[in-house]
């Protein structure tokens, strides 16, 4: 067999023995490492010269070591003495690593040398400072808080992040660090009842297990104890402190300023490293030369150091307190037994086993040929007369397909395997996996063994790599009307009252009926209070700058003049909107069949859990293919948030249906990657995807011209030219355009032309305004993904000057641990003038430029080599706005970003933070004084929203800052200044769809409300019950927007499980809300009752029986009596609110039963 001669290969034999494998080229390296893990049962430690080897070696050992845990030791991803400290899930993460170690002995560690240098918490304090709690624990509420505040736990209103704990009643919210998932534990008296998994963003628990262990939440202790120890080491080592040192006066408050980690040692007798954590069997490989990589990173340090010690408010520790000088470092490597492993042919000596691997000679497919593959045909042949095995590996099932197709007229036959192990221990001799191995390699001597991966059988290419998501639901009435996040002093709007300004929630005692209000203050420092029953009636204001939101009087008609202005001028607009979608509307589209048994097996074949956002979107999909009506519906969410997914259901319910798919993509790049995507998820189905760009050769666009006209093609993707009045489809069903305003206008006229004919599914991550306006005017269905992948960070933004030093520090930063960095500078005669001044500014770095103006063949080139990370940096125009998915790519730095919208912003940053790890979008501007009120704006808005999920909200933020004024014309912006945006939407909506009924709109069915209900009866979330009153506030707003029953009981089961049993209070509140929503279904405008009776107030167009109403007086006529020709009058003699409530609800459903037909 080819692969015998690496069966056993020769391992150290005791402590502190050495030897050395050599000649370990392309995937021979983790290929050799994995086979030699397999023969032993002890820990192995694997020290890179650098953080990209590393996470490359992780990788390609993950897959060929399935039985063993693979670990990467995490870096801080700061540079030495930074004023940032680590990330928390970095910190959970490098002690969850630390804790393993002593359980898990056969397991390989990898850590470059760079992170291996600097020094660690004592595993006596890790260990000694983890707490253990079970179900059937006694516990004192009191003394675990205690215990979570000296384990360095943050209390906070609501558990988001690793380290931190809530507290409400008898129930504890924890997110432990080196735990996967945060913890509800539910306590009956002093007793752990339950743990259960919860999910950071709904907050809805769900799996139950019986224990769970918290490290503590930082590599440094936090008990009072160990703070004086640090005030007394920090007194001594800098001595006095002032109350200007404010790293010494924020620890002795129990604070932690960013950079305390690098003040680790003041809390400690004395730090550890990764080598006491070890046990003495471990075996430590050495990969490249490390001597040369730690003397680097050594002098890095050491000129960090000298650079930042000169501030005095912020004394430095020398270097060897914090790092293992470099002759610390190998005399504790020497304590082990060493494996050095060499690329280079080894001398012949005792200790030195050449493993022979040499490199592929040149067989790749080149598309320019007549035939393109015959160089790896013969190469295939050759191995097979010499019985050589080859073994080919792909990165997905897409890329599979793909090579099988252009191989196929070879009559060549691979075997297809689920892993290495399965095709060595095989008899075949040719073969094929999918698998991570990226560079290729042929093992042994004649016969041999050679792996051929597809970048070298393909060239580089463009591919995606997946990421795991997780469950969240957004609404989007609640993303925009949420008033949670309302400060004190922001404008509101109330519909009865007009703009005042929000002043917070207060507690009124009135009569012995405690009741929370929201407090508006109005012109003259009038006031109204507005009962949390009432939330309805209050929108948020936004339309305009905060600064210049009207301020109305209480009392005076301009509101109502406010009103009906906008009112005649809604009516217009909604007109104008329907004669748009008018052609629409009236011609009946496809209704495509639904084949349930192959669209379950197709969407079982996405690999992670669907988000509840994703999931309502691909529900709202099919339901609108499968409608008479032709399909036009907005899909918006963020960057990477799931949208392809949701294409790609659509485009397998059209094929399916033997209709042809169109995706329309804004740039070749795109294309090409939208492409990759498809292919590997269609992979295993009898649908042919194709791809038209000007990287195809014009017979291959010549190919896929014929196939769409002819039918054979079923999913085509392109740019523009998809759809040039020469291009011919057989039957296009479904177009799906991505990024819409990335198109010219004559490009959106023809898209407009087709959406009479064809469903339109429109994907976008940021919409422009006037497309979200008429989104949310019901004009165009709109689905909102605000949901970010699992362990996606929300992107740091800071906004600074443009500074030679600061660009040196965020470049170093984030290539020191193996990521790339995008520099924009959105000028292409200064490009390369700024590409040789950042190489100039960091030697360190490879530095390429890119602009839309270069060839398109050789741009492609550059940004496939950027993904393969043979340069870090590229100096790029916003051609990269709407590219490819580069995982790696973790900063951004903006050059000028004021001369850029908001969109633009959004879009750019959106490009980094795709994996992982913490991102950073830097926002350079020019002089500060020369800056445009707009572009100041601009900038705070972006810097303010690094929420993930925020493109959404970027939007509406568009709005304000630019005005309504190119969105709908200067009399439409001046309606919504003056009444607020959320309001004028909510009229538009409401205008269009009495349009749509044959109705004339009126202004009080343009602000149809909530019925209003007053029982004297106490309704509240009390603050002992929920204590964050911003908490409370969006509670209060989320009950007043439950439509149905269904909502109610969602919301009712979700703050049980996050707060506890509802008290009676709350329990009336959901009860006056149910009593709103049958009261408004009936017509009923207002029900108010007090211990003598009350009365219920009609509309114009009540659905009550006249008759029934003029029955009841008649049988009652003591009790029943008109006041007026609106308001029946009823007598009680009841003290007893809860009472009350069950008379009145009783009453409403002889009412439901009554209604007039």
């Amino acid at each position: 067999m080819a692969f015998a001669q690496w069966a056993a290969l020769p391992w150290v034999k005791s402590q502190k023995d050495k030897i050395q494998w050599g000649q370990l080229t392309g995937s021979g390296l983790s290929i050799a490492i994995a086979q030699g893990v397999k023969q032993q049962d002890s820990l192995v430690l694997i020290v890179t010269p650098d953080t990209p080897s590393a996470l490359r070696l992780e990788t390609e050992l993950d897959y060929l070591l399935p039985d063993h845990p693979v670990m990467v030791f995490p870096d801080w991803e700061t540079l030495p003495y930074d004023h940032f400290s680590p990330h928390q899930d970095i910190i959970s993460s490098r002690l969850a690593t630390l804790n393993t170690l002593k359980k898990e002995q056969q397991s390989v560690l990898i850590v470059p040398v760079s992170t291996l240098m600097l020094r660690t918490a004592p595993a006596s304090f890790i260990y000694g400072s983890t707490l253990n709690f079970k179900v059937g624990d006694i516990l004192d509420t009191h003394q675990l808080r205690s215990n979570l505040e000296q384990a360095g736990y943050l209390h906070v209103q609501q558990v988001m992040e690793h380290g931190e704990y809530a507290i409400r009643g008898s129930i504890v919210d924890l997110y432990p660090m080196g735990s996967p998932h945060p913890f509800r534990l539910d306590f009956f008296d002093d007793e752990l009842d339950t743990i259960r998994l919860f999910d950071v963003e709904s907050q809805r628990s769900d799996e139950k297990v019986d224990k769970i262990e918290l490290l503590p939440a930082h590599e440094f202790p936090t008990n009072e104890a160990d703070i004086e120890r640090f005030r007394i080491n920090y007194r001594e080592k800098f001595g006095a402190s002032s109350s200007q040192d404010s790293v010494y006066m924020q620890v002795t408050k129990g604070n932690w300023p960013a950079g305390i980690e690098y003040y680790m040692p003041l809390f400690f007798e004395q730090l550890a490293t990764i080598f006491n954590y070890l046990p003495v069997t471990t075996t430590v490989m050495q990969l490249g030369d490390l001597e040369d990589a730690a003397e680097h990173f050594w002098h890095d340090i050491n000129v960090r150091y000298e650079n930042r010690r000169v501030d005095p408010l912020r004394p430095l520790l020398e270097p060897v307190a914090l790092y293992q000088p470099i002759n610390e470092l190998f005399e504790n490597l020497g304590n082990f037994a060493r494996i050095r492993l060499s690329q280079t042919k080894l001398a012949t000596k005792a200790g030195n086993k050449n493993l022979v691997t040499s490199e592929l000679p040149p067989i790749r497919i080149d598309h320019k040929l007549h035939e393109s593959y015959q160089a790896f045909i013969n190469y295939v042949t050759a191995q097979k007369k010499q019985k050589g095995r080859i073994l080919l590996s792909v990165e997905s099932d897409g890329r599979r397909e793909s090579l099988l197709a252009i191989l196929k007229p070879s009559g060549l036959k691979f075997k297809e395997f689920s892993s290495f192990d399965e095709f060595v221990n095989s008899s075949s001799d040719v073969g094929l996996i999918v698998s991570p191995l990226e560079q290729s390699v042929v093992l042994g001597t004649k016969p041999v063994l050679s792996i051929v991966t597809e970048q070298e059988l393909l060239g580089i290419k463009v591919s995606q790599r997946r990421r795991r998501k997780h469950k969240y639901e957004a609404s989007q009435d609640a993303l925009i009307r949420n008033l949670a996040e309302l400060k004190a002093g922001q404008p509101i709007v109330h519909l009865d009252h007009g703009v005042g300004r929000y002043q917070g929630l207060q507690t009124i005692d009135a009569a012995g009926l405690i009741t929370e209000f929201v407090t508006i203050t109005y012109a003259n420092e009038a006031k109204l209070y507005v009962p949390v029953s009432a939330l309805h009636m209050l929108s948020r204001y936004s339309g305009g700058e905060e600064a210049s939101a009207p301020l109305h009087k209480l009392g005076s008609d301009a509101w109502e003049k406010a009103k009906k202005r906008a009112a005649e001028k809604v009516r217009d607009v909604a007109a104008e909107l329907l004669d748009i979608y008018a052609q629409r509307q009236a011609k009946a589209g496809n209704a495509f069949a639904l084949d349930g048994a192959a669209y379950r097996v197709f969407s079982d074949g996405f690999p992670f859990e669907e988000t509840d956002d994703q999931r309502n979107a691909i529900e709202a999909v099919l339901g609108d293919m499968q409608s008479n009506q032709a399909m036009d519906r907005l899909v918006c969410g963020d960057v990477g948030f799931g949208k392809t997914e949701v294409a790609m259901r659509a485009a397998f319910v059209a094929v399916n249906d033997n209709k042809q798919v169109a995706v329309l993509v804004p740039t070749t790049l795109l294309a090409q990657q939208h492409f990759e995507n498809f292919k590997d998820r269609f992979a295993d189905l009898p649908i042919e995807v194709g791809v038209l760009s000007r990287f195809n050769s014009p017979k291959e666009q010549k190919d896929t011209l014929e196939k769409m006209a002819k039918g054979t093609l079923d999913i085509v993707i392109g740019t523009h030219k998809l759809i040039q009045a020469d291009i011919i489809f057989k039957d296009l069903g479904l177009l799906i355009v991505d990024e819409e305003h990335r198109f010219g206008v004559r490009q959106k006229e023809k898209i407009k032309s087709l959406r009479a004919d064809v469903d339109i599914l429109t994907l976008t991550a940021t919409p422009i305004p006037r497309t979200l306006n008429m989104a949310m005017s019901g004009m165009r269905d709109l689905s909102i993904i605000a949901t970010p992948p699992a362990k996606r960070l929300a992107v740091k933004t800071f906004v600074r000057q443009r500074d030679a030093d600061l660009i040196r520090e965020a470049v170093l930063r984030e290539i020191k641990r193996g990521g790339q960095v995008y520099f924009l500078h959105n000028n292409v005669e200064t490009i390369d003038r700024v590409a040789a001044e950042i190489s100039e500014w960091v030697p360190e770095a490879s530095v390429a430029s890119a602009h839309g103006q270069m060839r398109e063949r050789d741009l492609e080139q550059l940004m496939s080599e950027f993904y393969h990370q043979k340069y870090n940096v590229l100096v790029c125009t916003t051609i990269i706005e709407t590219g490819i998915d580069i995982p790696t790519a973790n900063t951004i730095i903006m050059d000028r970003a004021d001369k850029l919208g908001l969109a633009q912003l959004h879009q750019l940053r959106g490009r980094v933070g795709r994996s992982h790890h913490q991102a950073y979008a830097y926002l350079l501007t020019g002089n500060s004084k020369g800056l445009s009120k707009d572009a100041v704006k601009r900038l705070e808005a972006i810097e303010s929203l690094e929420d993930l999920g925020a493109g959404f909200a970027l939007a509406t933020h568009d709005l304000e800052i630019r005005g309504a004024g190119e969105l709908l014309g200067d009399d439409q912006s001046g309606q919504m200044q003056t009444i607020g945006f959320s309001l004028y939407m909510e009229m538009l909506e409401q205008a269009v769809k009495s349009l749509r009924e044959g109705k004339e709109p009126t202004l009080d069915n343009l602000l149809q409300q909530q019925s209003e209900v007053d029982l004297k009866l106490a309704a509240l979330l009390p603050e002992d019950y929920i204590h964050d009153v911003n908490a409370r506030l969006g509670i209060y707003k989320r009950v007043a927007s439950c439509a149905n029953l269904d909502d109610m009981d969602e919301l009712q089961v979700e703050l049980i499980d996050r707060f506890g049993l509802l008290p009676d209070a709350t329990k009336n509140l959901f009860s006056l809300q149910q009593l709103k929503l049958k009261a408004s279904e009936l017509g009923i405008k207002k029900i108010e009752a007090n211990p003598k009776g009350g009365y219920f107030e009609f509309s114009q167009h009540t659905k009550v029986n006249p008759s029934f109403i003029i029955g009841l007086i008649q049988s009652a006529p003591k009790v029943y009596k008109m006041d007026g020709a609106n308001k029946l009058r009823f007598a009680i003699n009841e003290a007893n609110a809860r009472e009350r409530l069950k008379m009145v609800t009783a009453m409403i459903a002889d009412f439901e039963k009554k209604v007039s037909h």
